[in-house]
């Protein structure tokens, strides 16, 4: 309840989660029928880089800054991402406004595609419902994003994605997004979950994995990006993605697509990762 996201919006962590959530979105609007979209932890829809929380940390100038500085060198791919950032800032010479993961979800959606939003802290939920007042296809609701999930799964529409990106205020985060993603998952066993997590302590990474290794669930792939080596956990060293039921071959897009981001944005050090952690 404390997390402010404004502090790191645009940062090489938001690079990462929404390249991924953008080409999966492009890839189910590939296809005419509606989907819908459940955003667990929504925030506030869209965040203001010329704030002063915004500059207190100036991480987006080290991750959205750069990737939009590089935009045309980086793969085809990523162009329904780097459109979104740009549609939102109406002056293309200044990078102001970054969209969030539900600002960035509606600009890739259609007048037929659906956007659940749940967001707990009482201020960021009233932004948010100022943010889409306008908006017949956007629902936001007041609740905790894992009952979110029990609520409102399966989708009516039968396809689309659930996106789980909780703000690992709680030393028990990883246990919970395993929970929800089971529960998730027996209500809808045939929706994409993308899940976010931080990089900090990899044992507690490694127990992750494990514990999504003896789910049951099948067809769980993940991603990675760093950006310091993983020689302390008193920083956040990178980012990863876990992606169950995956569009068709998201993962050869995301082993070219990654990389290319993590060049544009200078890391020093890290790399990258893309591997099925159960396959079919």
């Amino acid at each position: 309840m404390n997390y402010r996201h404004i502090f790191h919006a645009g940062s090489f962590t938001d690079v990462v989660k929404h390249a991924v959530v953008a080409i999966i979105l492009d890839r189910l609007r590939s296809k005419e029928t509606p989907f819908g979209v459940l955003d667990t932890h929504a925030g506030i829809g869209r965040y203001d880089l010329s704030s002063q929380q915004a500059a207190r940390t100036g991480e987006y100038l080290g991750g959205i800054a750069r990737i939009m500085a590089a935009s045309d060198r980086l793969p085809q791919e990523l162009a329904p991402y780097l459109n979104a950032v740009r549609d939102l800032n109406h002056d293309p010479s200044r990078l102001r406004w970054y969209p969030g993961s539900p600002r960035l979800a509606r600009q890739l959606m259609r007048s037929q595609d659906r956007l659940l939003l749940a967001e707990l802290h009482p201020e960021d939920v009233e932004t948010l419902r100022r943010e889409f007042a306008r908006d017949r296809n956007t629902s936001v609701q007041h609740m905790d994003g894992y009952h979110a999930i029990k609520a409102h799964l399966p989708l009516k529409e039968r396809r689309g994605m659930v996106l789980v990106d909780p703000p690992f205020e709680v030393t028990d985060e990883f246990e919970r997004m395993t929970a929800a993603l089971a529960i998730g998952h027996d209500r809808w066993p045939t929706g994409i979950y993308a899940l976010w997590y931080p990089i900090k302590e990899r044992p507690a990474v490694w127990r992750f994995h494990e514990a999504l290794e003896r789910s049951g669930i099948r067809r769980i792939l993940v991603a990675e990006l760093t950006i310091h080596e993983e020689d302390t956990h008193q920083r956040l060293n990178g980012c990863g993605m876990i992606v169950v039921n995956p569009p068709w071959q998201l993962d050869r897009t995301l082993e070219a697509v990654l990389p290319a981001l993590h060049e544009a944005m200078a890391a020093r050090a890290g790399g990258t990762r893309v591997e099925w952690l159960v396959p079919e």
